[in-house]
Order: structure tokens, then sequence, then C-alpha cells
């Protein structure tokens, strides 16, 4: 198998603590340089990670190194130019959420990556939860899911994303919604939702009910105002019911008419390192793959726009409009 050279834009804490982590351990994956405009921060994460070539201008490293692919980790103000100009270099990109400030520059990526037939993907990491991935494939062996939640609650409710240039919703909270997508298993059919400024002047709270193609209803239930950061799962089919907590400390427990069965995070993923655990290893692995064998990525670009729909549906269908 031939190994991926590629280059990453970012040096900041989730670069460091999840996602070159789990690139460094690849076999078949070079890190053929790293760019960071904050000196100090560039050559600690280079030194760290034993990364020669090292640059504050991406377009210098990207025309130097010729990469296969580029993790592109920035804040989603600063996003889009970087993706548009590593794609029309036709490398292979993988972001963090969100993919983008609005629906239009995901799509406007999702057509610039068709146009140069670059592979692309965006980190929801939920979907690759080795915990939740687990339960799935066992509600799913009773028939399809027909009921599902996803919850995601914080206790910071003045949050202020990149200094109010993107809402909660679209920033964080999407984690919540792309993994209610995944779940729900089909096209959105219909949303109805309430959203909520509690204890401050910005929207804080977006609960809704969606529709799916698949038949399944899907609940998102998600607070920033409330007793702590506390991100659940529910999957119902016939016959079975899954409750899964994939933080450290919790567990997934199933219930069906011949008893009641716990999996823990780490069990599931056979090892009790947070980026294993908590699918940021998945997740690269996942890209990385994609690109040996040729394959379309889950999370690609393409697909985040329907996320970003979603988000755009939660915004318009609400119950409480007059």
């Amino acid at each position: 198998m031939k190994k991926i050279n590629i280059a990453l834009i970012g040096a900041g804490g989730m670069a460091n603590s999840v996602h070159y982590p789990s690139l460094s351990a690849f076999e078949d994956v070079n890190l053929v340089g790293l760019c960071d405009v904050v000196e100090s921060k560039l050559h600690a994460t280079a030194e760290r990670f034993e990364i020669e070539q090292r640059f504050t201008d991406y377009q210098k490293m990207l025309e130097k190194t010729s990469p296969d692919a580029v993790y592109i980790l920035m804040p989603p103000q600063h996003l889009f130019p970087l993706v548009i100009h590593s794609l029309s270099q036709q490398h292979h990109v993988f972001i963090e959420k969100p993919p983008g400030v609005t629906l239009h520059q995901t799509r406007e990526m999702a057509l610039a990556a068709e146009k140069h037939g670059c592979k692309t993907m965006v980190g929801f990491n939920r979907r690759f939860i080795p915990l939740m991935q687990k339960v799935k494939a066992i509600v799913e062996e009773k028939g399809p899911i027909i009921q599902c939640m996803s919850t995601f609650h914080k206790n910071t409710p003045g949050a202020l994303y990149y200094d109010g240039i993107i809402d909660v919703l679209t920033c964080d909270a999407i984690h919540a919604v792309d993994a209610l997508r995944w779940l729900g298993g089909g096209e959105v059919k219909a949303v109805a939702s309430d959203i909520n400024r509690f204890y401050s002047e910005r929207e804080n709270s977006f609960n809704a009910i969606v529709k799916f193609t698949s038949g399944a209803s899907g609940y998102l239930c998600t607070n920033w105002a409330v007793g702590g950061r506390i991100h659940t799962f529910e999957m119902h089919a016939r016959g079975i019911s899954a409750y899964i907590n994939p933080d450290a400390g919790g567990c997934a427990t199933l219930y069906t008419n011949g008893g009641t069965t716990e999996i823990t995070p780490a069990e599931a993923a056979g090892s009790d390192a947070a980026h294993k655990a908590y699918g940021f290893y998945g997740e690269s692995r996942h890209f990385v793959d994609c690109i040996q064998q040729d394959r379309r990525p889950l999370t690609c670009f393409a697909d985040a726009i329907k996320t970003m729909e979603l988000v755009g549906a939660i915004y318009r269908n609400r119950i409480d409009v007059d």
C-alpha cells in the first residue's frame, strides 16, 4: 500500500490532542509539512510529531511539499479560501466542523471538490465513535431504526463563538444535528423546531423533531444554559432500545426482551485513549482509507451540505412563529 503524503495547516489544541496523534500512528501516512502563523506553536508541534518542513505560508508549503492531502484545522471564518485554494491544486482536503460559516460556503467547497476530483471530509467524529458504530450495528440487526435522539447540553449560556461570527447551532451543536441525520438513516422529510434564549441575549437552545424518509422519527435536544456537558444518544428499533453516553466514564445500555447489556467506550474501541474512543482516530483512518481505495468519504463536503441544510430547516420551521 502506498504512502499518503499529508500536509498540515494549524497547530492548535485539537490538532495536537486528537488529529495529529491519529495520523502519526498510521504506517501508510507521511506528514510532509506543517504550517502555522504562530512560530512557537509551529515548532513545538513539528518537534512533537517529527515534521521537518515548517512554514508560515500555507501556499508555499503546498507548492514545496506537493501533498496528496491537506488537513486544514482552522477557525471557520478563515477556512474557505484555504480550502478552495487546496482543492484548486487537486489536494484532497480534511477539515473540522463546521464546514464553513454558511451553507453557501459549504456548497461552493463541494462544487470545487467535484470540479477538481478531490476527496473531502468534515470531522463529524460522532459517526466514527466505535461505541456508536457498534451499538448502531447491534440495533439494526433487529431492523431499521424507527426512533432516535441526539442530545447535547452545556453550561455556557452566553457562548460567543469566534467573536460572534457564527452561531451556537451551526458551530457546535451541529455535531448533534449531524449525528441525528446519521441515525435517522434517510433524507429529511419534515422538521418542526423550538428555539429559545435562556439567560442570554443569544439563542442557545435548539430542539426539533425530524421526520426522515426512512420512516424514522428523530429528536434533537440541545441547550447551552443547563447543568453541564451532556452529550447522549438514543436508538430504537423493533424489540430493542439503546441509550448511549460515549464520553469517558459513560456507557451504552441496550434493552431487549432478553435482558440488559452494557458496553463501555473503551471496550468498543479496544482502547481508553481519548482520540481512539471518541472517534477521531477512526475518522482519520476512514479518510486515508478512502484515498487509498478511491472511495467517497461518508462525511464529504457534499454530505455536509445536507447537515447544513438541516440546520437551516431548524431555523426556518419554528413552531412559535406568528
